[in-house]
């Protein structure tokens, strides 16, 4: 079997304006910086914010086992099969973050016959903008301190700072810092952390920001902390909102690259699912749907968290709800839900395991875990297509329990995906099960409906996800919690939209609790003031947002042979 690698470099990449043009983007709109990557202009950008807009696909998936189950893979590979199938189509996905690539996940942009290339460019540095995040994140960083240091005019209380630094790794011994040490000169001595990049409020702002000007406004919304009298503080008044909008200039414009078959992809933006909000840019997505009739986008990790941060965030910001919801499902991850593999979702289960048949188990899972994500994604007014990735290990025996199950629980149309080993031809059924769900959707006119209001409480926001999304029986908000809340609500923040970090391997907080739990509370140890990006963020249980390293980092397997090449950088 030939490796992702090995398909990748056999794939001949076109010129990237030969792409652009595959948009109706002129060579003029494109500004190249390397083998088959380009940024949008801005010129080009703002003369299609208002044009008609093409339909928009969200794929999303169910509660992944620690190998990932293929989403992006599904993404691409849809993009691919709804253009062979005589559509124009193109995927808009995130830039992955050098924490998964170099932790568990290794590589982050498809696989297979389902890639988007330059896959090594991609899944490194692409164009600097996940650098230009950490940059811009660290600049404000300093000039707190700096102002600290030199008089503190503003009278910034060092003990009251919640802006943190952040770097694009996974580095568990940064998660808890001192800064300042070393004398007078180097500062004042107090506490901090480290998160990584993806959690930044600054990724936030750049996925949700609609134009340059609402870049700027949001960066100068930002609140650092607190003075000695109880204030919020802003970016805005340490003067530093410009600067950082300067290092963002050539982040905010959408990358744009071509998939293994010379289809168009835009890749933008990388906040994570489980502790920020999960989403491409909205920014990358007008362009797409100026530019094509079918827009395919991925929400991360499982619909309890991309998705449902897709419905309630990134949709409540563009103003654009999805138009069809593809569900991306696995045998595998049913036999986890269903207790074949053990009784922790977060183990990583043998290829042994993995591949021994067992219908049953996957049955269990899919009645109970599949089953909720349907009925969750059904309460937006939208259809559910499921897609059942298929891995070579898969049993017929399983596929069919599995589809049984998925049509059983209001799905649309059940259908099996074979995006990785034959590319868009191996989609083909999905994209004609997409295009009659969206058409039909259309015609009956059914609305974008949200689980609340843009008044609802924080409180009330965060209950409703915990019970209608999650399936638990409340929420228990810790003391300091309360604290928080009681504060960013007396600041004049008290409706803004809740982005709930927490697992991804369970519906609940516990990484261990497989299947649809129920019976459970969500504790809510923390809210996290983003002003500028527009939300709160509920910290649940021992979610952290500086992930760790694992015993055996994906990083150990990788290596460059003495004519450049990479080793172990695919998943």
């Amino acid at each position: 079997m030939q490796s992702d690698l090995e398909i990748a470099r056999v794939a001949a990449m076109l010129p990237i304006e030969e792409i652009a043009w595959k948009l109706n983007i002129p060579i003029e709109e494109v500004n190249r910086l390397g083998n088959g990557v380009a940024k949008i202009t801005w010129s080009g950008i703002k003369k299609r914010l208002e044009l008609p807009q093409g339909n928009l696909i969200l794929v999303t998936s169910v509660n992944p086992t620690p190998f990932g189950e293929g989403k992006t893979v599904t993404t691409i590979g849809l993009s691919q099969a709804l253009n062979r199938n005589g559509n124009d189509a193109c995927c808009v996905i995130r830039e992955p973050s050098m924490g998964p690539v170099f932790g568990i996940k290794g590589g982050a942009a498809g696989g297979g016959h389902s890639q988007v290339l330059p896959m090594e460019d991609i899944n490194l540095h692409l164009t600097g903008d996940l650098h230009a995040v950490t940059s811009a994140h660290n600049l404000l960083s300093a000039m707190i301190d700096n102002h600290i240091k030199h008089g503190n005019e503003l009278e910034i209380d060092p003990l009251r700072i919640t802006w943190p630094r952040v770097v694009d790794l996974n580095d568990r011994a940064l998660r808890n810092i001192t800064v300042g040490k070393g004398g007078a000169a180097n500062g004042y001595v107090r506490e901090d952390r480290f998160d990584i990049t993806a959690a930044s409020e600054v990724m936030a702002i750049l996925v949700l920001a609609s134009d340059y000007k609402d870049l700027r406004n949001r960066l100068g919304d930002i609140i650092i902390g607190q003075d000695r009298s109880g204030n919020p503080v802003r970016a805005e008044q340490l003067e530093a909102a410009g600067a950082m909008a300067l290092l963002l200039r050539s982040a905010f414009l959408p990358n744009l690259v071509q998939t293994i078959e010379n289809d168009p992809a835009f890749i933008h933006g990388g906040p994570f699912a489980n502790i920020a909000h999960g989403n491409s840019s909205i920014i990358a997505d007008r362009v797409a749907l100026a530019c094509s009739e079918y827009v395919v986008t991925e929400a991360g990790f499982g619909s309890d968290m991309g998705a449902e941060k897709f419905m309630h965030i990134k949709a409540a910001t563009s103003g654009r709800g999805p138009d069809c919801v593809v569900l991306n499902v696995t045998v595998r991850s049913m036999k986890l839900h269903g207790g074949a593999l053990g009784k922790k979702a977060s183990r990583r289960p043998t290829s042994e395991e993995m591949a021994k048949p067992d219908p049953k188990a996957v049955e269990k899972g899919a009645r109970s875990n599949l089953d909720r994500h349907i009925r969750n994604m059904l309460q937006f007014g939208m259809p559910v297509v499921v897609s059942i990735n298929r891995f070579h290990t898969d049993t017929q025996a399983e596929l069919d329990a599995l589809k049984l199950a998925a049509l059983d629980s209001g799905a649309k149309d059940v259908v099996v995906f074979d995006g990785h080993s034959r590319g868009g031809i191996g989609g083909l059924e999905l994209a004609k099960a997409v295009v009659a769900a969206t058409q039909e959707h259309l015609a009956a006119g059914r609305p974008f409906t949200p689980l609340f209001t843009k008044d609802t409480t924080i409180a009330e926001k965060a209950l409703k996800i915990a019970t209608q999304i999650y399936g638990g029986a409340g929420i228990n908000i810790t003391a300091k919690a309360h604290r928080q809340l009681k504060q960013l609500e007396d600041w004049g923040y008290g409706n803004l939209p809740v982005c709930m970090a927490k697992t991804q391997y369970s519906f609940s907080h516990d990484p261990d609790l497989l299947g649809a739990p129920t019976d459970f509370e969500i504790p809510i140890r923390e809210f996290r003031l983003n002003a500028g990006a527009g939300f709160v963020v509920a910290v649940l249980g021992e979610m952290m947002t500086m992930p760790g390293l694992p015993k055996r980092p994906a990083a150990a397997d990788m290596d460059m042979d003495e004519d450049g090449n990479l080793t172990g950088l695919f998943s």
